[in-house]
């Protein structure tokens, strides 16, 4: 039986996103990404610390030189964990108004995917970038509403993508050297009477870990895209998972509140928290952007 996830973290964020193990800091890093705050989160004491972007900030992971590489909403950063620094890498989008950068994550290559999303519900005003590691920035994937998880599968062969109001999670041919993706199908489907797919992650056996926003509930499916174990949420907006710890067999579940009416603010009093759960299966060490 799956245990039950715990409140790790009341941080209340607005708009929680993007969990991803820092492996050489030990801290689990995640982003609010409305506030333009990037969290990072010591297991060991339970101490959080923020850094403040100044911008909407969709996603942040780690790099081989041991700083952090983050999506913000005019483009690829580079932030010092120390003084809270950042320096541009590439802009993207820069020039509108109804777009944001929003989730994203490192492939075996160390090349930082990360997409947008229209602001307001707008449809297909977002693309999906890559982000190499000499700086130059390849848009893979247009037009796209809500682009949100991605990761692989432990072969390198197929690439999981969720354009969250499609209420699907599709898979690609992924050319693991030249980075390229190809041939598009459907992997899954959400009713909207369960909720949307947000983030994703693909843990060591292959099965992978989805967060269902409105939905409150976390589901594993297997290879085949058949639902495996389902974790109930005490919140109804659920972000994303990420595998934590050294033996990377903790699983921290990010939320949000945003957009939530008075009363279920009150009946949801930990909405925006940190949770983690042990399930019993681990995950795959996360890649560093390799510029």
């Amino acid at each position: 039986m799956m245990p039950e996830p715990e409140l790790v973290l009341d941080v209340r964020a607005e708009l929680g996103e993007g969990p991803i193990w820092d492996a050489a800091r030990e801290r689990l890093l995640f982003v609010d990404i409305m506030r333009g705050h990037v969290h990072e989160f010591n297991p060991a004491n339970g101490k959080d610390r923020v850094v403040e972007v100044g911008q909407p900030v969709g996603a942040v992971v780690p790099t081989v030189r041991g700083d952090w590489v983050i999506a913000a909403k005019d483009g690829f950063h580079r932030l010092d964990p120390v003084s809270g620094r950042t320096t541009l890498i590439a802009k993207v989008e820069a020039d509108r108004t109804d777009t944001r950068m929003n989730d994203g994550y490192v492939d075996s290559r160390g090349r930082f995917w990360a997409g947008t999303m229209g602001l307001s519900g707008v449809r297909d005003r977002g693309s999906l970038y890559r982000l190499d590691p000499d700086g130059r920035v390849h848009r893979m994937l247009t037009p796209v509403t809500t682009s949100n998880g991605i990761d692989w599968s432990p072969d390198n062969r197929t690439m999981y993508y969720t354009d969250t109001r499609t209420g699907r999670v599709d898979i690609f041919d992924f050319e693991e050297r030249a980075g390229k993706i190809t041939r598009r199908r459907l992997f899954a489907t959400v009713s909207e009477e369960i909720g949307y797919p947000d983030g994703l992650i693909v843990d060591e056996s292959g099965f992978l870990w989805l967060a269902l926003w409105e939905g409150g509930a976390v589901h594993r499916l297997n290879p085949d895209g058949m639902v495996d174990r389902v974790v109930p949420m005490p919140v109804t907006l659920v972000t994303k998972c990420a595998f934590a710890g050294k033996q990377l067999d903790e699983l921290y579940i990010t939320t949000a509140w945003i957009g939530l009416d008075e009363t279920e603010k009150g009946r949801q009093k930990h909405a925006g928290g940190l949770y983690r759960l042990k399930p019993g299966v681990r995950g795959r060490p996360a890649h560093r952007f390799a510029g």
